[in-house]
C-alpha cells in the first residue's frame, strides 16, 4: 500500500530529494506533496544574481508536467503553518490538511537583517527570493534615474553578488562588513585584502571593519543615507541587506521539536529528527548542531533522507565546504582550512601578485607533509585539482602545485569526489567515459549530473577525459585537420583566396560536403566577391547554388528583405503580383518577413527581376549569414517605447545584411523592456532604455533554445554598433563549423566575461581589425540577386534543363488548400496545371 510523503518546501534541496526518490522508487512506496511558499517552482537560487539583471533568465528546476497529477503533486504559494505531530497533519495557510506517514522540512533560510534603526524604511530590501530581487530591479532604475547610489550591507557570497547585480545595473555601490575582511568565512585575510582590491578596481567601494549603525530617511519615511560605526556617512536611495542567513526552523519549534542552540532543526546524521516521522534537510537542518548554509551539503541531506524513506541506511558524511565562485568577474574559491595565519600547528605557502590581482595560498601540516586547505583569489585554474587532495599528502611541491594547474587527475583516488555538489567520484566519470561512452563534457553531465551546479569540476571532467584517451578532434574534415577557426585564419593571413589552393596548400585529397562549404563561407565573409563565380560556385552547397532554398518537393522560396519588418504599401502590392503572377504559396514569418513558396528554378530571375526593380534586395534565406532584424513599432507608435526600435533595426539589417558566418544569425530590436521583439531569443538583442540600449548576446530558439546574456547597459548608439561589430567579426573568426552563437559562447574559456575583456578591453589587441573588417563588409556589400541579373553568365545556371533551355519542370506536382498552393503528399490528386508567370530565358553557355 501506497504511504504519503509531505515536503515542506520547495526549494533546490527539496526538488532534489523529490527526484532522487522519483528516480529510485520502483515499487511506487510512496505518493508526494510538496508545499511551496513561493509561487515559483524550485529554482537555481545559486544562479540568483543573473535574475537581477535578466528576468528571463531560465533558472526553473522543475521540467514542465512534473507535477501535474500522478503520484507528485505540489501546492504553490500555500506554506505549511502548523504540525501535528500526534495526528500526523500539516495544516497549510489556505486551509488544506494533509496526513503524512513521513515529513520531511525543507524550509530553508531567511535573511538576517541586523538590527538598525531604519531598516524597515522603503527602499529597504532583503537580498533572498525571486519577489526580492524583482523589488530591487525596479527600485533600481529609479535610483539610477535620480543620480543615486546603493549600499548592500554584507561582505559575503550574496552581498557581492547583489553588488555585482546593482553594479550591471547601472547603480553606483557601497559594501559594507562588518569583518575586517571580504567573504570572512571563505578566505583568510590576506586573500579578503586581494579581494577587496579587485572589487575596488571594478568600481564598488568597499568598507570593511565597520558595521551599520543607523539608517536616515526624509519626509516621505525613504531611506536617504546611513551612518556607519566609525562615524562616516554614506548617501544612499537604495539599502539591500545581504548579510548571512537564519535557519527557517519556526514550524519545528511551535511543533516542539528540539532545534540547535544557534537555530535550525536538529537531527542526527541520517537527517532525522527526534520524532520517528519527521526529517529536516537544507538550511533548516542542524545536523548534530551544525548548519550548512550551501547546496553542496543540503543535496548531500536530500540523498540520504530519500535513501532512508526507500529502506536505506545512508548517513551523512562530513560535508565537504569547499568554494568556487565569480564574484563581479573576480575568480573566488576556497578549500578545507584557510585560517592557517598564526596557527603553531600549520604552515602556510603563499603567492601574492597585488599588481595582477592574485593572491594564492596553501595551508600545510606543520611537517609540509600534508595539503590542509588553500585560498585562491584572482585566478582558480587550480582549484579543480587541488580541492579533492585536502588531507592528503602533497603531491608535488607546493610551488609547483599554487603556479601551475593544480594536481592532475592521476593524483586522485576512485573514491574521491570531482563534483561535490552531486556528490559525483572521479570512479563514476571514468565509467560513464569508458563504459557509456560519455565522449565529452556535455555527455558527462548527462550521465553523472557531475558540472550541472556551479561548474567548477569543469575543468577536472576535461581532464579525466584526456588522461582517459578521449582526444576530441577539431579537426573540421578528414581533407583537414584544422578547426574551423584555424582554417580561418589560416586563409586570412596567407592570402589563399580559392580551395583548391588551400588544400594543396594546408590538406589533403579532393574536399567534401563539410570542408567545402565551411571554406566558401570562410572566403565569403573575407570579402572575395560574388559566391557564384570561378571555382567558389562548385563549393557552395544547394541552396547556395540557386541564391534561393530548396523546398521538399525541389522548388525555392524567394524572400525579399524587408528591413526592421517596415514596407511601404506599394511594395505591399509589388509581393502581391508577384506572388498572384506566379502563383506562389504567401506567407508572412515570425521574422517579419513574406516567403513567397513554389517558385521554379528556372522563375527565380524574372521573379528576382520584378522585385528588385521594386527596390527590394534578397533577404538570404539561403545563406549563414544575417536573416533578419525583427523589430516592435518603438517610441513612434507605442506609448511605452521609450526609443526608435524600428530606425536602429533597420540600420542594423542594412549594417549587416550579407555578412557570413559559421551559421545563420537572427537579431531584434525591443523599443522598451516589454520586449515585444523578443529580443532575448535572438543572436543579438537590443533593448531600449530611458539612456540609450541594452545588449544582449547569444540567445537563440533553435535546438537547444538559450536566452541571451546581458552583455552592456544604457550603451549610446554609436558604442552599441561597435560591440555588435566587434562582436560578429570575432564570432565569424572563432566560431566552429555550423556554431550558434549560444554554443560559440559557452565554449569560450571565460564565457561572457572573457568576450566582454576582448570587445570592449581588447586583451587581445585585435579591437582594430576587427573593427576595419566590419567597415571593409559594409563598405563592399553588393545584393547577389541584382548582381546575377546584371550578367547574362550569371543568370544562365538557373536553366533547368541545359540542352532544353526553354523547358520547365513539368514534375513538380501541388494542391490547393486554403486558397493557396502547397506541395502534393503522396497518395493526393494534384491539381490541374496552371500557367503560371513567364520564365526568363537565357542562352546556355
Amino acid at each position: 500500500m501506497s504511504r504519503h510523503l509531505v515536503v515542506v518546501g520547495h526549494g533546490m534541496v527539496g526538488q532534489r530529494m523529490v527526484e532522487a526518490i522519483a528516480d529510485r522508487d520502483q515499487s511506487d512506496r510512496w505518493t508526494v506533496t510538496v508545499l511551496g511558499e513561493e509561487t515559483h517552482h524550485a529554482y537555481d537560487r545559486v544562479a540568483l544574481s543573473r535574475y537581477l539583471t535578466d528576468p528571463d533568465a531560465g533558472l526553473g528546476l522543475v521540467p514542465d508536467g512534473w507535477y501535474d497529477g500522478g503520484r507528485r503533486t505540489c501546492h504553490l504559494g500555500d506554506p505549511a503553518v502548523t504540525i501535528d505531530r500526534n495526528a500526523r497533519t500539516v495544516r497549510t495557510e489556505s486551509g488544506r490538511e494533509l496526513t503524512y506517514d513521513a515529513l520531511v522540512l525543507a524550509t530553508g533560510s531567511r535573511a538576517f537583517v541586523p538590527p538598525v534603526p531604519g531598516a524597515d524604511l522603503t527602499g529597504c530590501h532583503v537580498y533572498r527570493t525571486l519577489d526580492d530581487l524583482d523589488g530591487i530591479r525596479a527600485e533600481a532604475a529609479a535610483v539610477r534615474a535620480a543620480g543615486g547610489s546603493a549600499i548592500v550591507v554584507g561582505g559575503g557570497l550574496l552581498g557581492l553578488e547583489a553588488a555585482g547585480g546593482l553594479r550591471d545595473l547601472g547603480v553606483p555601490v557601497h559594501v559594507v562588513e562588518f569583518a575586517p575582511h571580504l567573504m570572512p568565512q571563505q578566505v583568510d585575510a590576506g586573500g579578503g585584502e586581494a579581494l577587496r582590491r579587485l572589487v575596488e578596481q571594478l568600481g564598488v567601494q568597499v568598507h570593511a571593519g565597520v558595521g551599520t549603525a543607523s539608517l536616515e530617511a526624509d519626509d516621505a519615511g525613504r531611506v536617504t543615507a546611513a551612518t556607519l560605526t566609525d562615524g562616516s556617512r554614506l548617501e544612499a536611495k537604495l539599502v539591500v541587506f545581504a548579510a548571512g542567513i537564519r535557519a527557517r526552523d519556526e514550524l519545528a519549534r511551535e511543533a516542539g521539536l528540539p532545534v540547535g542552540t544557534r537555530g535550525g532543526v536538529l537531527v542526527d546524521r541520517s537527517c532525522r529528527t527526534d520524532d520517528s516521522a519527521i526529517w529536516a534537510i537544507g538550511e533548516c537542518a542542524a545536523v548534530e548542531g551544525a548548519v550548512y548554509g550551501l547546496v553542496a551539503p543540503g543535496y548531500a541531506m536530500a540523498e540520504v533522507v530519500a535513501d532512508r524513506l526507500l529502506g536505506g541506511t545512508a548517513e551523512l558524511a562530513d560535508p565537504d565546504m569547499s568554494t568556487k565562485l565569480k564574484l563581479l568577474g573576480v575568480e573566488v574559491a576556497s578549500f578545507g582550512r584557510v585560517g592557517g595565519s598564526g596557527d603553531t600547528e600549520t604552515l602556510d605557502v603563499v603567492f601574492s601578485d597585488p599588481v595582477a590581482g592574485i593572491y594564492k595560498k596553501l595551508v600545510l601540516s606543520d611537517d609540509a607533509r600534508t595539503l590542509l586547505g588553500g585560498v585562491l583569489v584572482g585566478d582558480a585554474s587550480a582549484y579543480a585539482g587541488l580541492r579533492p587532495l585536502a588531507g592528503r599528502p602533497l603531491p608535488a611541491a607546493p610551488d609547483t602545485l599554487l603556479l601551475g594547474d593544480g594536481a592532475g587527475a592521476g593524483a586522485l583516488g576512485d573514491d574521491d569526489q570531482v563534483c561535490t555538489c552531486n556528490a559525483v567520484t572521479k570512479k563514476d566519470i571514468v565509467t560513464a567515459i569508458t563504459e557509456q561512452d560519455a565522449t565529452d563534457v556535455p555527455a558527462i553531465k548527462a550521465c553523472t549530473r557531475a558540472g550541472t551546479s556551479c561548474g567548477s569540476c569543469i575543468p577536472m571532467l576535461k581532464t579525466l577525459l584526456d588522461e582517459c584517451g578521449v582526444h576530441v578532434s577539431k579537426a573540421l574534415c578528414e581533407h583537414f585537420e584544422y578547426s574551423r577557426a584555424e582554417l580561418f585564419e589560416l586563409i586570412r593571413t596567407s592570402g589563399i583566396r580559392t580551395f583548391s589552393g588551400l588544400i594543396a596548400a594546408h590538406g589533403t585529397g579532393g574536399g567534401c560536403d563539410l570542408c567545402k562549404p565551411a571554406v566558401a563561407g570562410i572566403l565569403a565573409s573575407l570579402g572575395n566577391g560574388y559566391i557564384l563565380d570561378g571555382e567558389q560556385a562548385a563549393l557552395q552547397d544547394t541552396n547556395d547554388h540557386a541564391l534561393a532554398n530548396m523546398q521538399r518537393n525541389g522548388t525555392y522560396s524567394v524572400v525579399p528583405r524587408i528591413p526592421g519588418g517596415e514596407i511601404t504599401p506599394e511594395k505591399l502590392i509589388v509581393i502581391g503580383e508577384v506572388a498572384r503572377d506566379f502563383n506562389l504559396y504567401t506567407k508572412i514569418t515570425g521574422g517579419q518577413r513574406i516567403d513567397l513558396f513554389g517558385a521554379r528554378l528556372d522563375q527565380l530571375p524574372a521573379i528576382w527581376r520584378r522585385l528588385v526593380e521594386a527596390g527590394f534586395e534578397s533577404g538570404q534565406a539561403y545563406g549563414k549569414s544575417l536573416r533578419t532584424v525583427k523589430s516592435c513599432v518603438g517610441q513612434t507608435w507605442c506609448r511605452y517605447g521609450v526609443q526608435d526600435s524600428v530606425g536602429l533595426a533597420i540600420d542594423l539589417e542594412l549594417r549587416y545584411r550579407g555578412l557570413r558566418a559559421p551559421h545563420k544569425i537572427k537579431m531584434a530590436v525591443s523599443g522598451c523592456a516589454r520586449e515585444c521583439a523578443e529580443a532575448r531569443s535572438k543572436d543579438i538583442g537590443v533593448i531600449a532604455t530611458d539612456n540609450g540600449w541594452n545588449l544582449y548576446v547569444a540567445g537563440n530558439g533553435g535546438f537547444r533554445p538559450r536566452h541571451a546574456d546581458l552583455f552592456a547597459s544604457d550603451l549610446d548608439t554609436e558604442t552599441l554598433l561597435t560591440y555588435i561589430d566587434r562582436i560578429l567579426m570575432f564570432y565569424i573568426r572563432t566560431g566552429e563549423r555550423l556554431q550558434r552563437t549560444a554554443a560559440w559562447l559557452e565554449s569560450l574559456d571565460g564565457g561572457l566575461d572573457y568576450l566582454r575583456s576582448v570587445v570592449c578591453d581588447d586583451v587581445l589587441g585585435i579591437n582594430a581589425d576587427l573593427d576595419a573588417s566590419m567597415a571593409a563588409h559594409v563598405a563592399n556589400y553588393s545584393d547577389e540577386w541584382a548582381d546575377t541579373l546584371a550578367d547574362p553568365e550569371r543568370l544562365a545556371r538557373f536553366v533547368p534543363f541545359i540542352n532544353a533551355p526553354g523547358v520547365s519542370d513539368s514534375s513538380i506536382e501541388v494542391v490547393y488548400e486554403r486558397g493557396q498552393p502547397r506541395p502534393a503528399r503522396p497518395g493526393e490528386t494534384p491539381a490541374p496545371t496552371l500557367v503560371a508567370g513567364p520564365t526568363l530565358e537565357v542562352m546556355p553557355r
